[in-house]
């Protein structure tokens, strides 16, 4: 996973807690199996069915698709502000691929694809982003964490499960943690990632690298040449992989999920990906994003190589695409048919969970809002 030289470590007695770094080197290795060509590197290329590539293929086609429509109903007014997935199709596809339903999907608001993958409704991201907290639930998905919106949160949710799972003796099943690359600013995160070493609890970090803190480049954000280089720090084995590369996020994540259920603890994946729109649908990214910069990562589009890919292996063609796309489109809009069509949600359903007993001020509240969609609806 990572290539490291390490000499043993030289302790002076005098000082017992020093530590002589000067014989120790470590390497980030960087690990690409499909190139923005399509073309594959066949030494490693992973053993995968047919059956497992199209359904790879499937989930990334329709996370693009469902992303798109999200846009437009917010655009149209008929959803809330969102965050767009394009272009980082790969990077939890990829990954969740490599997953067991018994694995414990831990992810940030960018794993679209993943989450489809996972089983999740498409009509549940409709919900969600008109603000019914019914779109993060799901029968099937217990073992898959609703969108985490606060920065680098989720990373200590994530730990926390694993330990739980240690402590139970689970030998058949780990966690996979989805978090940007701005995540890595926060100090959430760096405890997470020392909690995860300290005691090695079975925990996969996917970190996608997609350039960008909203309007914050990378290379603003942190000195380090990598993002991967950061699990040095914490003695957990780090790789950079391409992250538009589905086979590579597939491999490396089924094999740090190999290493972690078998009792070697955490490793942290960086995925160097892009993020082809807008960081949420209230950012204005022509303001500060370089067009060139955005038309190179363009032409290295997940979607594509993996077509491509596909096509040169011949199981896919112009005809499988097209009953793909028509396949699609119709799930879409039978998606938004039934999200449009529910009118049972409590619309003073927020006031329950303030506190877990009844509060008199937010029944007053409660009241007065009632009140006030009574009057709405009277004037109407």
């Amino acid at each position: 996973m990572i290539a490291k030289t390490c000499e043993p470590h030289t302790v002076d007695r005098q000082q017992p807690y020093a530590l002589d770094l000067r014989e120790r080197t470590f390497k980030i290795s960087h690990l690409q199996i499909l190139d923005e060509h399509g073309n594959l590197d066949a030494e490693r290329e992973p053993d995968l069915s047919t059956e497992d590539l199209i359904s790879l293929y499937r989930a990334m086609v329709l996370a693009r698709a469902v992303d798109q429509r999200l846009l437009k109903l917010q655009r149209q007014g008929r959803i809330g502000t969102l965050p767009l997935c394009t272009g980082q199709e790969a990077a939890s596809c990829g990954p969740v691929l490599a997953m067991t339903d018994k694995d414990w999907f831990v992810g940030s608001y960018r794993e679209l694809g993943g989450r489809l993958m996972r089983g999740e409704p498409i009509e549940n991201g409709f919900l969600l982003y008109n603000g019914y907290e019914e779109g993060s639930v799901f029968p099937g998905g217990e073992r898959t964490l609703p969108v985490s919106i606060i920065i680098g949160a989720q990373t200590l949710h994530a730990v926390g499960i694993a330990y739980a799972m240690k402590i139970r003796g689970e030998t058949d099943s780990a966690v996979v943690c989805f978090l940007g690359d701005g995540a890595t600013s926060e100090g959430d995160v760096h405890e997470a990632l020392n909690f995860a070493s300290v005691w090695q609890v079975p925990v996969v970090f996917v970190c996608a690298n997609n350039h960008w803190a909203i309007s914050l480049p990378r290379e603003k954000q942190t000195h380090s040449r990598t993002l991967a280089q950061k699990a040095i720090a914490y003695d957990i084995p780090g790789i950079q992989v391409d992250g538009n590369d589905a086979l590579a996020m597939y491999q490396v994540t089924k094999d740090a999920l190999d290493r972690a259920r078998a009792g070697g603890g955490p490793t942290f994946v960086e995925a160097v990906t892009y993020r082809l729109m807008m960081h949420t649908t209230s950012d204005d990214p022509s303001r500060y994003q370089p067009p060139e910069q955005l038309q190179a990562w363009e032409a290295r589009d997940p979607l594509s190589r993996f077509k491509s890919y596909l096509e040169a292996k011949g199981i896919w063609n112009d005809e499988r695409q097209a009953d793909l796309d028509a396949e699609i489109k119709q799930q879409i809009e039978d998606a938004v048919k039934a999200f449009e069509a529910r009118k049972d949600f409590k619309p003073d359903a927020p006031f329950d969970h303030v506190f877990g007993t009844k509060v008199p001020r937010i029944e007053e509240q409660r009241a007065e809002f009632l009140d006030e969609l009574r009057k709405e609806s009277t004037d109407a």
